[in-house]
């Protein structure tokens, strides 16, 4: 499908025009739809909702033409991040007013999460930054086997919150999903809408690729790339190959484990294009490839946040941007949404390093949302906040004092991951790439270098990802369940101070298994109270506690170590490892391998926890068009709608259902179907 084929068929630019002539783009902009007496009057009229503050508010946004916030939007949508933030910069480029609220602060205005290689200490700068602690197992026992492990909290879970949310901090790792998690969405639904076929023409509206040569023609684009989007895509500068020998090697080890011998001229020369994010590959190809990432022709990272920034210098007056404001409830008529309550304040959820237990929350206030509420918190944060609002298992709202508005068993139940490990090798030698970086020090020749060089701008403009394998853990299964993907660092999982480690250890190699397509949805996300300052309890009931019951994810997850071990252990790279450091050296049969990854696998992709599904699911939470069951004008749009984890890695398929929701939304506005 060419790209102006996905233009003619964009609503988000053909709404665009006709919407500028709406009563909204005169007076309901101005004043939020209505003047004060009129807003009072209708508050009064949806059951009582008190008018929201109509105090000014100080933006904290350079980039923010207008300081006033209004008493209505047509959306108010909760949360700025993968989900919500490309909604409402398409809802506002589609005419309609828009307010965000991000709980977090706006960016900083350092670089630590524009340089691709800082994304470890991005995820663990205290601005940016929501740490969850998590428990992988009910047991006390079986959880503290992990070296990782804090006591008295469990196992770090890093999360943003920031403009942007997780695309602020995330490795830029843009991965396009299997088709077949989306054909099984339209089989579970019936909605012939989530076809696969149909669902890549919402990659091909955001990505802008700028690593495969744009065709010549619209209509002859095999690849099914996009190339006019708002998520610029690159590869990896591989001249940084050349630059280091030993990582060179480990990737020549790759190619002759996996059938390109002497492949490697024709990588660098643009010939072979190893690309994962093709067409051809979302039917389920195995074997090496480049991994994209979501950074701009600069080496910069860009996606989320800068499309906000964009969209609201174009439509100062149609999408607002509240920060610091921490959604507490949904507001209802009856089962209608019609509004968000909300505090206002820094660092004001428990999970927020900032955080001050005596720090005075502040007036609770309200703004209404004249055609719909959209939640896009993810997947902890969304449940929760249902549940806040009475909708979720009555039994378990009763016993936190919460009257129940509607029972839906589903709301936090269903919670799914990957499971991760990391094959750490230490080297004889530090890696050439990386022995002069010093991270930000003054006089950082590695920063020096990407900050004034317009080609080849070093390590620093990469996010680390050197080559990656993709395959069937075995023969039988439907798509490739692992992805293997190297690192030039020591990494094992996400602890407290995990960053500064890749500061110092300058002599390891990791290959990062990475299964995916798990079977496992015994997780869970419950309220620790009723606080909406508190986070919620999050246990994922790992391997042997959860539903898998025949082991099949712990055994494919032994077959991911195997395979990398299999690489470093090839002619091309023994001579220069000095031993293996995890999962070590004395752990070698299957089972002390399972139990390596019993205790220390990890994930960062939770999803899955107010799963779409049929109405008639008791356990569904959502529709197929994202809308909130047993509600109206209340919708879900993030990580947490998937009834199953898609692909492997998250965030391009949250980016697409934020696409496809914008046109369900606007299709509802303007009352014709998608």
């Amino acid at each position: 499908m060419g790209d102006q084929k996905s233009k003619e068929n964009n609503p988000i630019e053909n709404n665009n025009a006709a919407s500028n002539t709406k009563a909204s783009e005169s007076a309901q902009t101005k004043k939020g739809g209505m003047d004060r007496r009129t807003f009072s009057k209708r508050a009064i009229q949806l059951g009582g909702l008190a008018a929201a503050s109509s105090s000014v508010a100080a933006s904290s946004f350079s980039t923010m033409q207008s300081n006033t916030f209004y008493d209505e939007y047509e959306y108010v949508i909760v949360g700025s991040g993968a989900g919500g933030g490309p909604l409402a910069a398409n809802l506002a480029k589609a005419g309609y007013s828009v307010l965000v609220l991000e709980a977090g602060d706006n960016d900083p205005s350092d670089n630590t999460h524009d340089i691709p290689a800082w994304h470890p200490f991005a995820s663990e700068d205290r601005k940016l930054s929501w740490d969850f602690f998590v428990n992988h197992y009910k047991d006390p026992q079986r959880q503290q086997q992990d070296s990782k492990y804090v006591p008295g909290k469990g196992i770090l879970y890093p999360r943003s919150s920031t403009v942007g949310g997780c695309t602020t901090h995330h490795a830029l790792i843009t991965v396009y999903p299997h088709n077949n998690d989306f054909d099984k969405i339209a089989e579970l639904t019936g909605d012939d809408s989530w076809d696969s076929a149909n669902m890549r023409r919402y990659f091909e509206r955001l990505e802008r690729c700028e690593y495969v040569p744009r065709p010549l023609s619209a209509n002859n684009n095999p690849s099914r790339h996009g190339f006019d989007g708002w998520l610029p895509t690159n590869k990896v500068d591989l001249g940084l190959l050349l630059e280091d020998p030993a990582i060179l090697k480990i990737v020549l080890a790759t190619l002759s484990r996996y059938g390109l011998d002497g492949a490697l001229d024709r990588i660098l020369s643009g010939n072979l294009a190893l690309d994962i994010n093709h067409w051809d590959v979302a039917r389920g190809r195995e074997g090496p490839f480049l991994v994209p990432m979501a950074a701009n022709g600069r080496g910069r990272r860009e996606s989320v946040r800068e499309y906000l920034f964009d969209t609201q210098d174009k439509y100062p007056d149609r999408l607002h941007i509240r920060t610091n404001a921490l959604a507490t409830q949904v507001l209802f008529d009856g089962n209608r949404a019609i509004g968000v309550e909300f505090i206002e304040g820094q660092g004001l959820y428990r999970a927020d390093p900032l955080h001050n237990n005596n720090a005075n929350a502040g007036e609770r206030k309200q703004v209404i949302a004249r055609r719909e509420v959209i939640l896009a918190g993810g997947a902890f944060n969304s449940p929760q906040l249902l549940k806040l609002s009475g909708i979720g298992p009555a039994d378990e709202l009763r016993r936190h004092g919460i009257t129940p508005r509607l029972n839906r068993p589903g709301v936090g139940e269903n919670l799914q991951d990957r499971y991760e490990v990391g094959v750490v090798s230490e080297l004889d030698d530090d890696l050439a790439l990386l022995e002069r970086c010093t991270w930000g020090e003054e006089g950082d020749p590695c920063l020096r270098r990407y900050r004034n060089r317009w080609w080849s701008r070093g390590p620093y403009a990469t996010n680390g990802a050197t080559l990656s394998v993709v395959k069937r853990s075995f023969e039988e299964r439907l798509d490739p369940d692992l992805f293997i993907f190297g690192l030039p660092s020591e990494f094992r999982g996400y602890y407290p101070g995990y960053s500064e480690s890749l500061k110092t250890v300058k002599n390891r190699f990791s290959w990062l298994v990475l299964k995916g397509h798990t079977n496992n949805s015994a997780g869970r996300v419950t309220l620790r109270s009723s606080d909406p300052q508190d986070t919620p309890e999050i246990n994922f009931n790992y391997f042997d506690e959860g539903n898998d019951t025949n082991g099949d994810d712990l055994r494919s997850v032994v077959e991911g170590v195997k395979a990398a071990r299999d690489i470093m252990d090839s002619s091309w790279t023994r001579d220069q490892i000095t031993r293996e450091v995890y999962p070590g050296d004395d752990k070698q049969s299957d089972q002390e391998i399972e139990e390596y990854v019993k205790n220390e696998a990890w994930g960062h992709h939770a999803s899955c926890t107010n799963k779409m599904g049929s109405p008639e699911d008791p356990m569904a939470v959502v529709d197929s068009k994202f809308r909130v069951i047993g509600t109206e004008n209340l919708r879900v749009v993030d990580a947490s709608v998937f009834p199953y984890i898609p692909g492997f890695f998250i965030v391009v398929p949250i980016y697409m259902i934020s696409e496809k929701a914008s046109d369900e939304i606007i299709a509802t506005a303007q009352g014709t179907t998608v």
